[in-house]
């Protein structure tokens, strides 16, 4: 499976949105800034997301982009979809395609089974592990 750089940057950006406190648009420049993403890209992206129902955004001095959804409610697998398409299966020898095939479907399946909640939740655990030390 191929992943392109534009479904890349989505997932990191809806990853960025997951993080934040609920309810409160994020604003673009913030999110190009955390995850180093392109400014102008990521408004095609955030624009191509929000057709897609996955974010939804506001106007205005305070405005931005937030999830359309909760994050349990939205996986990996639907937003790679959704900005690449539909993975296009290898063919090759017979016997050689059937594994590639079983290749696919257990990519797919951890894509579909991994939500944003699930990330978010991993990141955090992980983050939280790590305190400074801070000695004089």
């Amino acid at each position: 499976m191929k992943i392109s750089v534009k479904a890349e940057y989505a997932l990191q950006a809806i990853f960025d949105l997951a993080t934040q406190p609920g309810g409160e648009p994020i604003r673009i420049a913030d999110i190009a800034k955390r995850q180093k993403i392109p400014q102008k890209f990521l408004e095609l992206i955030l624009s191509n997301l929000k057709h897609g129902g996955f974010v939804e955004s506001r106007r205005g001095a305070d405005g931005g982009y937030l999830l359309a959804r909760v994050p349990s409610q939205l996986t990996v697998g639907d937003v790679i979809r959704h900005v690449d398409g539909p993975n296009q299966r290898r063919t090759g020898t017979p016997g050689i395609e059937e594994m590639w095939q079983r290749v696919d479907e257990s990519i797919n399946c951890i894509l579909d089974t991994t939500n944003f909640q699930k990330l978010v939740d991993e990141w955090q655990a992980k983050q939280s592990r790590y305190v400074a030390n801070w000695e004089i």
